[in-house]
């Protein structure tokens, strides 16, 4: 979701983005079931057309006061496979699409004293693997701009942090792990090969896969008024697989 708005009368109270309608919209429909509100903005952000139209359809019933920077690609190709073509591919996609939505969206936040801009980052930023360098750089980045960000909205009422997941389980995640667990040796119920891929993927003191909700918790705090102090902030929610002090 990578733009979301506080409810005020008929506006939305969170806006789906996607490139895809179908996926989008089946998100929109779970937060209805809910009982919350949604609307559904389709587009590219890798584009500057793209992020025009998903502007639009997200400020079309009212104001966002919350981006949430999360649209991204990944692969694990390595430094021998990932050509430099597709480190610009990867960078466009996962840093500037994030741009374009501050730059369309941030000025209004601005101008009326309030909002919350979050980068969805990760722990591969700051303890880079060999692997998917294209990938680790982008992360890293998307650390740095928000800390840039941060410094740029000062007294503005308006705050820049990031929130940075470990390994988390959503279905494809699950179905992978599944898939190669003979091959690894992971046997058992699921709950036995989790841990177990968990420890050898990503080592980590809960010894588990996070899981969405989780993530959402992190970001809701900093949308709230608990975290008004809080600024150009990571906060890593990874189970420790990041080991540092700071």
């Amino acid at each position: 979701m990578p733009a979301s708005s506080a409810s005020r009368h008929s506006a939305p109270a969170v806006v789906i983005h996607g490139r895809g309608a179908d996926r989008a919209n089946a998100v929109a429909e779970a937060v209805r079931a809910e009982g919350g509100t949604a609307a559904v903005a389709i587009g590219d952000l890798s584009t500057d057309a793209g992020a025009d139209a998903v502007a639009a359809a997200a400020l079309a019933d009212g104001p966002v006061d919350i981006l949430v920077n999360n649209a991204g690609v990944y692969d694990h190709l390595s430094w021998t496979d990932a050509t430099p073509e597709l480190w610009a591919s990867t960078y466009n996609t996962n840093v500037i699409s994030g741009v374009r939505m501050v730059q369309r969206l941030v000025p209004q936040m601005r101008e009326r004293g309030w909002g919350r801009v979050i980068q969805i980052g990760g722990g591969l930023a700051s303890q880079p693997i060999a692997a998917q360098p294209h990938y680790n750089a982008t992360l890293a980045a998307r650390h740095n701009l928000a800390v840039s960000l941060a410094r740029e909205l000062k007294d503005s009422g308006v705050t820049s942090n990031v929130v940075s997941p470990g390994a988390i389980l959503v279905d494809s995640v699950q179905e992978l792990v599944t898939n190669i667990a003979p091959d690894h040796g992971w046997s058992g119920t699921w709950e036995q090969i989790e841990r177990a891929a968990a420890n050898d993927w990503v080592p980590n003191d809960i010894g588990r896969f996070g899981r969405p909700h989780e993530i959402a918790g992190a970001v809701a705090y900093l949308c709230s008024g608990y975290a008004d102090y809080v600024s150009g902030a990571t906060i890593r929610v990874d189970g420790g697989t990041i080991r540092s002090a700071f």
